[in-house]
């Protein structure tokens, strides 16, 4: 499935996002692999395709989990700015980068929680959101397993991935309802993205979270359901 684009970014927007890629550029610590020209596309305009959800550009409050150098979070806080957008980054360099880029950008709607995703949806995080964001950060089981604790009912995760896989995707499948996390659609963003095979997948929480979740941190990815 392929929509067309969902946003365009006024002035301010740009020159915020444009700060924040000059930090990433400037940033000794190894916090992303692209700061160079390619950063633009295939930080922020990656980052947009994932308001072709329109779950994402109606959404209160976003967790962006596995946050790294602040992508697509801090690009969705900008564009959203009647959103709130926390960043979930278990990584203290990563996080300090992020502070500094929402103070030096302006970005108030954005805040950096420097913590495992399962501490959170442990703690008051637990069913909270209305959406959840991951970009390159795991198997598709594994980020709906760590995405259903903090949602709320029927919300949705937006995942950010590269060519479809079936074995992934059958995986998600036969974990659906022990996360109570059914697969509703799958985005071609590719020609949009910073990635010629990016694919959003966009994955419906259907009840109430499950009572075994979340498990301990880390159980997610070392044994994913399904």
């Amino acid at each position: 499935m392929s929509r067309e684009p969902g946003v365009e970014l006024g002035p301010d927007a740009r020159a915020a996002l444009t700060k924040v890629l000059g930090l990433l550029a400037a940033e000794r610590a190894s916090v992303s692999s692209v700061v160079d020209e390619r950063a633009w596309k295939v930080h922020v305009d990656d980052s947009l395709t994932g308001l072709e959800a329109p779950e994402l550009k109606g959404a209160g409050r976003i967790a962006d989990v596995g946050a790294g150098a602040g992508f697509p979070g801090l690009v969705l806080a900008v564009a959203l700015p009647e959103a709130r957008v926390e960043l979930i980054e278990s990584v203290g360099r990563k996080c300090d980068f992020m502070r500094r880029a929402i103070e030096a950008a302006g970005i108030p709607n954005a805040a950096v929680l420097n913590l495992r995703s399962e501490e959170l949806a442990a703690g008051d995080g637990r069913e909270r959101y209305d959406v959840v964001t991951a970009r390159a950060v795991g198997r598709l089981s594994t980020l709906a397993e760590l995405a259903s604790p903090l949602l709320k009912p029927n919300g949705v995760l937006i995942a950010w991935k590269g060519k479809r896989d079936p074995e992934e995707e059958a995986q998600l499948a036969n974990a659906a309802d022990a996360l109570a996390m059914h697969p509703e659609s799958i985005l071609d963003v590719g020609n949009r993205a910073g990635s010629a095979h990016r694919h959003l997948h966009v994955i419906r929480k259907t009840g109430p979270t499950p009572a075994n979740l979340p498990r301990r941190p880390g159980m997610a990815k070392k044994r994913p359901l399904g």
